[in-house]
């Protein structure tokens, strides 16, 4: 398993290094020298005969001044341009250490190779003034980029604070960060590397495998049977029925050993005989519909008795309203195993109250993309973009649930662990998507995972599979369907 990091975590190893006493002007020197020598190997590759160090007046600047110093003098072509008229006191010792051709404005000559060294982990506003006019410089440059740390303009949780360089390359130092995998950053860094320079680091998110999902899903024995892997449960209204029936699919999909729908009935006391009738029918159309779809599941009308399955997904396609709002508040007082809630569910709760949370018996999941969370946390979509981690921790801590955030890179936390996963693709940007996930979180869980392992294991294996999707039907005609019906191969881990 891998880590990644906040910024205030690499700052806090960083500080604590330089208390344990190696001075920051020698982390700057490691940091510059693996620079050098992945500037070196990618000119090695891409038959670059000369580079320019586009640097800022901080640390991270002070990065491209060592790099750029241990490479001058070698067969390579080497140029440093910076336009800073501030400097921290590492980034200006370096600069005068630099003896090679330093540029105080943006040359005319053209270079195939760029190495951005603006912007760090400083940047918490747009980039203004020289750092706005190099990192357009630089995005206009045509240039095989590099960027060292991050590209500059991208800030914590991978907002990205335009103008932003894109790179084809990030190398980040001292250990992997939440902003290259997040929102934004996942479209800006390109490929990316990680520069050891002997930190300490503790306290990282989660970054999950392939080889962590194994785990999850060991050879069965031989001598087992469905009654040994549990029972998941999709909980439907008539409101709709496609989302919940895409839910029982991929939890058929789980290796739970049972899947149950169960659904309210459209019936309801009525005089009139004749609309009594239609309401059974529709009934009975949605029983018929189930078996024919999915006839390896159970079907059952709901009205209000507890449900003994093991997980129950609740709230695709369930609409908001008051008849929702009934049948969370009796699971959330009543339910004892793990409660997947999702869409119509936690709109509900955004709606009329998030106070059944805290009262609840059961293990509880919210599955919300950003906007959704956005209602539930009572923020904006930007204020959840731009502490994603920190809130959705909080969340999680605070009502005392695993909380999967979804987004182009989904974050899974229970206030203790936080994992960031990173398998997925746009093909997974379509209707459909979240059900599908929905349905193999209750499955996962009903075999008996933890809630924050199975949500993600569950996100890993969905993400996997949207990739496949992508491959087989490109990003555009994929849909829910053809990415649970590839499931079964992105669990060949």
């Amino acid at each position: 398993m891998q880590y990644s990091y906040s910024f205030s975590q690499m700052r806090k190893a960083d500080g604590e290094a330089v208390e344990k006493g190696t001075p920051s002007l020698e982390l700057m020197e490691r940091a510059g020298k693996a620079l050098a020598e992945h500037t070196r190997r990618i000119m090695k590759e891409k038959n670059f005969s000369d580079v320019l160090f586009v640097c800022g007046g901080g640390n991270n600047g002070g990065d491209g001044f060592v790099a750029a110093r241990i490479l001058d003098g070698q067969d390579v072509d080497i140029a440093v341009l910076c336009l800073a008229g501030k400097f921290s006191h590492d980034c200006a010792a370096n600069a005068k250490r630099y003896k090679g051709e330093l540029f105080g404005r943006i040359p005319r000559r053209r270079y195939a190779f760029i190495v951005d060294c603006i912007l760090g982990t400083g940047v918490k506003s747009h980039p203004t003034g020289e750092a706005e006019e190099l990192i357009n410089f630089i995005n206009n440059s045509g240039a095989y980029v590099l960027s060292c740390d991050l590209p500059s303009g991208l800030s914590e949780n991978g907002v990205a604070l335009f103008p932003c360089v894109k790179a084809a390359e990030t190398l980040t130092v001292g250990g992997m960060k939440n902003a290259l995998l997040l929102a934004d950053g996942a479209d800006v860094a390109g490929k990316i590397s990680v520069a050891d320079i002997g930190l300490n680091l503790c306290g990282g998110a989660e970054v999950w495998e392939s080889g962590d999902v194994k785990t999850l899903f060991p050879p069965k024995k031989s001598h087992s049977n469905k009654g040994n892997f549990g029972s998941a449960a999709i909980l439907a209204t008539c409101n709709t029925l496609g989302a919940p029936l895409l839910a029982a699919g991929a939890a058929l999909k789980s290796g739970a050993g049972y899947t149950d729908i169960y659904m309210t009935s459209c019936s309801v006391p009525c005089e009139d005989g004749a609309k009594l009738a239609s309401f059974q029918a529709v009934d009975e159309l949605h029983r018929v519909l189930c078996a024919a779809k999915y006839p390896a599941c159970r079907f059952t009308f709901y009205d209000g008795e507890p449900i003994f399955a093991d997980a129950v997904a609740f709230g695709m396609g369930a609409g908001v309203g008051e008849g929702t709002r009934t049948i969370l508040s009796e699971l959330l007082s009543t339910y004892k195993g793990t409660l997947v809630l999702d869409a119509d569910a936690l709109n509900t709760l955004a709606l009329f109250g998030k106070e059944p949370l805290k009262a609840r018996q059961c293990k509880v999941i919210v599955t919300p993309h950003i906007k959704e969370f956005a209602r539930l946390a009572d923020k904006t979509v930007e204020e959840v973009l731009i502490k994603s981690v920190e809130l959705a921790e909080g969340f999680a801590t605070e009502y005392g649930v695993t909380v999967v955030l979804k987004n182009n890179r989904t974050i899974v936390t229970d206030g203790t662990r936080t994992a960031i996963m990173t398998a997925g693709s746009p093909a997974l940007s379509k209707g459909g998507s979240g059900d599908a996930l929905a349905g193999l979180l209750a499955g996962t869980c009903a075999r008996g995972v933890s809630p924050f392992e199975a949500a993600c294991a569950s996100c890993f294996l969905l993400g996997r599979a949207g990739e496949l999707a992508e491959e087989k039907f490109g990003q555009y005609a994929s849909n829910a369907s053809d990415v649970i019906d590839l499931l079964p191969q992105a669990m060949h881990l």
